[in-house]
């Protein structure tokens, strides 16, 4: 019996069919996750090995007829799908798992791209040189924006981080020195790691593979910046997984459940608030870099508010807190309305649709972590508090193993 069977009034009579069709999605998500629970670790990394061979081989121009029959499959995989991905995972770690309500989250995606931008156009660096930098520089920009504005909570810190968004785009489109509004072109591509070229044979053939160039960064094939991009996603999951495990990753669950208790049992709340913009900044700053360097050409309007609310959004959907989940929400964010192109000006009522009812079916988020759901089913804070709301007694059952 589903969460939605169980809170149902004995007596009430017959579900609504709405109900029914979020037990029954409820039931099926809930078992794929008990399945997944109860799988050896052997099991589990031959997945994630079958998870990351199958994110390869999306790009074949088979599967692009019908994911993408309007656009270029393998340039909108690239950004923005992505790209929604790498800063959804960025951004949950902030909104998911430290409960902040950040607004303004595409400054630090701007941060990267303006970073690739002059530091290689200007300066002539190369790109493994400016990823460094440009992560860093959107950690201290994370920093800067998070120590005078991280004692506000709920709304006050999402109206404080949605200005900083736009402090960031309009600074650079009155900023002669960085192109204005016109932005700057010509930003250098990758520098080739090798020609080694895929072998034609029977095999590459089918796969689309044949003669393709994997580390060749060209201006024609977006394939090689796709796989790059895959390797950044699959560090940064295995990075921000290490952390939701870790003293670091406890401390921000109690924060979010409940910063004043967390506060009271010794957690240095404010330096872990800090942490979580700075990381989560950083994340994407690494975005930005990445997007700079294929695009070759950036304006200030490439960085608007709506990104930060449509990543935002796609956090929500997917399941704030669970990566697996935010990358879900994040792929379906940016690939519905390539999908639907073809419906002409109805494109964003059809996108608009298919949210509503997701969210529908899934309040909680399609995949969202279990300590999330169970926050959302006690009411102690709807998508959790989001650092607005004080939690419930029964939402602060985290185990604090924080030392001082």
């Amino acid at each position: 019996m589903s969460t939605y069977e169980k809170a149902e009034p004995a007596g009430k009579g017959k579900q609504q069919p709405l109900r029914r069709a979020r037990g029954a999605v409820g039931d099926v998500l809930d078992g794929i996750r008990d399945w997944w629970d109860a799988q050896p670790g052997a099991i589990r990394w031959t997945v994630y090995a079958a998870l990351i061979v199958g994110a390869l081989l999306l790009p074949h121009a088979g599967l692009g007829e019908f994911m993408s029959p309007h656009s270029d499959w393998q340039s909108i995989l690239f950004y923005p799908i992505g790209g929604y991905i790498l800063l959804a995972i960025g951004l949950n770690v902030v909104v998911g798992q430290a409960g902040l309500l950040d607004l303004g989250y595409v400054a630090f995606f701007a941060v990267g791209g303006y970073t690739m931008a002059v530091l290689g156009k200007i300066y002539g660096w190369t790109f493994w040189e400016i990823i460094v930098i440009g992560i860093l520089l959107a950690a201290l920009s994370g920093i800067l924006l998070g120590a005078p504005t991280l004692r506000l909570r709920g709304d006050y810190l999402a109206i404080v981080t949605l200005g900083f968004g736009e402090i960031i785009r309009i600074t650079a489109t009155n900023t002669d020195a960085i192109g204005g509004p016109n932005g700057i072109a010509g930003i250098p591509h990758p520098p080739n790691l090798t020609d080694w070229a895929v072998p034609t044979n029977a095999l590459t053939e089918a796969l689309d593979l044949d003669g393709m160039t994997p580390f060749t960064y060209g201006a024609l094939d977006s394939r090689p910046y796709y796989y790059l991009l895959v390797g950044a996603i699959v560090l940064t999951i295995v990075f921000a997984k290490r952390l939701e495990k870790s003293r670091v990753g406890r401390a921000w669950a109690a924060i979010r459940e409940d910063e004043d208790a967390a506060e009271l049992m010794g957690v240095p709340t404010f330096k872990f608030k800090l942490a979580s913009f700075a990381i989560g900044a950083a994340f994407g700053g690494l975005a930005g870099v990445m997007y700079g360097s294929q695009a070759t050409s950036i304006i200030p309007e490439d960085f608007p508010f709506i990104l930060s609310a449509t990543i935002l959004a796609a956090v929500v959907l997917g399941g704030s807190g669970n990566i697996p989940g935010v990358m879900l929400g994040a792929f379906l964010i940016a690939w519905i309305p390539e999908r639907v192109r073809g419906v002409g000006e109805y494109r964003v009522l059809v996108f608009g649709a298919a949210l509503v009812i997701m969210m529908a079916l899934r309040p909680e988020g399609i995949l969202p972590s279990r300590q999330r759901k169970a926050e959302l089913s006690e009411g102690s804070g709807g998508m959790g508090s989001l650092g607005a709301e004080v939690g419930g007694p029964g939402g602060a059952d985290v185990e604090i193993e924080v030392q001082k």
